[in-house]
Order: structure tokens, then C-alpha cells, then sequence
């Protein structure tokens, strides 16, 4: 914010809700500007102090983008009826309310995104950029190369043809085969339909590469924010 913009706007630039959800928070009175409680439709500037419920907004020009390894368990959604823990609750000393971008299901580790920056979330979500997404895995059996080829041009599944996939680094381990499989689609569970229907249940499975980012060592629960070069990346793929 460079200049005067109206509060709501500001509340949701800042990532701390949608524009609809901070008009019904200033509504409500639970805002306050400069000490009194706000008004819809004022404007505010940087020097302007915002406060919800008693709580300051932070820095409202401050993005954040933030590279998580998900533990298996944790959940990516923002709320849990069950009162599991949430992928946000491991980003809790970020100043700033944080989005996943895209999901990574209850028992997928792995690099998953964060950030409060809206248009840069929509934007690697939208399935027009088919931004590569990488998973180590691990199936029950060995791969044949039946399985192999049919997982490179595209698997059949009860919502179409998947786009043709990429694998990589091949070994059985006793039982088991592991390898790494890079897909740019996003559709629920996706990886792990792919195998079953092939015959292969999955039993493990991480997401180990998004784009041209990596864990880089990164112990599952732990964070790093990514460089200004990286978010520069991100915003031109």
C-alpha cells in the first residue's frame, strides 16, 4: 500500500481474510483505526494502525511465501472438525494469515506452498500453466513396464485420461518399488488412483519437487521462506 486504499481492501491485501469477510468484521466493530472503531468505506494509509479484535493487522504490504514440509497427518485444510493439526499451525509465528497452495492429503508428506498472496496462489493453481509437480513413491509389487508405459501416456480413470506422466529413478526394494513420478495435473488423489487402478496399491507416497523447487533438506514440519528469485520464478511460469 503506496497511498490512501479502502480498509477492507487493505484487510485483504494483507491476506487476513476476503474483502466480504472484512466488511462483516468492520460491521461488527471489531475494527479499529488509529484507536476509534472503524467505519465501511474508509480509507486507511501506511502509517494507519489496524486493529482486529484488539490484534494488529501486521505489515499490509508484506507477502509471504513459504515452503513447507508437510509431515503425514497433518491436515491441509484451514479447519478440521476432527481437531487435527493443521498444516497453518506449523506456520504460526508467520505475522500473516496463510493459504496452501493446493492440497496434500492426510497421509502425503511432502513441499507444500504457503502464502497470503492471493492472485500468486490462483495463478499456480490454474491448470493452464501445468506447473510440474514430483512425488517419490512406493507401491506394493514391482513395476512391469506395461505399468510404466501406461503411467507415461496417460491412465484412465473414472474422471478421464490423466495427461501423460514422467518416471524416473526405478528400483525394487524387496516387496516393494520405489521411483519418482512427475505430473502437472492436480485432481484429487491423483497419484495414488493412477497405481491402484494399475494394480499397484500405494504405500507410501511424498511430494518431493513443485516447479523447479525442492525440500533441500528441509525435516518434515520445518519451513523456509523463498528468496525474492524464487517468488520471481514462481510469478512467471
Amino acid at each position: 500500500m503506496t497511498s490512501a486504499e479502502r480498509l477492507h481492501k487493505v484487510m485483504a491485501a494483507a491476506g487476513y481474510c476476503s474483502r466480504r469477510q472484512a466488511e462483516q468484521l468492520i460491521a461488527a466493530g471489531r475494527v479499529t483505526v488509529d484507536g476509534r472503531v472503524a467505519v465501511i468505506g474508509e480509507k486507511v494509509t501506511p502509517s494507519t494502525e489496524i486493529l482486529v479484535d484488539g490484534r494488529s493487522l501486521g505489515d499490509v504490504q508484506r507477502r509471504y511465501y513459504v515452503l513447507l514440509h508437510k509431515p503425514v497427518g497433518v491436515v491441509s485444510t484451514l479447519s478440521d472438525p476432527q481437531g487435527r493439526q493443521r498444516v497453518v499451525d506449523l506456520v504460526r509465528d508467520i505475522p500473516a494469515r496463510l493459504y496452501p497452495v493446493g492440497r496434500l492429503d492426510l497421509t502425503t508428506s511432502g513441499l507444500l506452498l504457503l502464502t497470503n498472496d492471493g492472485d500468486l496462489a490462483q495463478r499456480l493453481a490454474h491448470p493452464r500453466h501445468e506447473i510440474d509437480k514430483t512425488y517419490l513413491v512406493r507401491v506394493r509389487g514391482h513395476l512391469d513396464r506395461q505399468a510404466v508405459s501406461r503411467l507415461e501416456q496417460g491412465v484412465r480413470l473414472e474422471d478421464g485420461l490423466t495427461a501423460p506422466a514422467k518416471v524416473a529413478a526405478l528400483r525394487n526394494s524387496g516387496s516393494h518399488c520405489w521411483f519418482e513420478l512427475t505430473i502437472h495435473e492436480g485432481r484429487n488423489r491423483q497419484v495414488r488412483r493412477m497405481c491402484e487402478s494399475l494394480g499397484y496399491p500405494v504405500s507410501r507416497l511424498a511430494r518431493i519437487g513443485y516447479a523447479f523447487l525442492t525440500l533441500d533438506g528441509l525435516e518434515p514440519g520445518a519451513y523456509r521462506l523463498l528468496t525474492d528469485d524464487e517468488v520471481a520464478r514462481l510469478k512467471v511460469l
